[in-house]
């Protein structure tokens, strides 16, 4: 299991040619190592459309949930 430590974050990354590229500007020093967790962006632009959408309800439906599960 992967451990957190002070200074974690996400980077994201680009495989190519059998290398983990970073896609954003990172700021290590050489020869520095680390740990990493890969997941995979399996819904590619999903938050972009997703965030299109805009949903009007009647009550709280966040509360009803955690209500229900109590």
């Amino acid at each position: 299991m992967a451990r957190a430590c002070l200074g974690s974050r996400v980077v994201r990354v680009r495989y190519e040619k059998a290398v983990l590229r970073p896609i954003d500007y990172v700021e290590f020093n050489e020869g520095e190592e680390f740990e990493i967790v890969v997941v995979r962006r399996a819904f590619r632009g999903f938050r972009e459309k997703a965030g299109k959408y805009k949903f009007e309800v009647d009550h709280d439906v966040v509360e009803e949930f955690v209500e229900e599960r109590r």
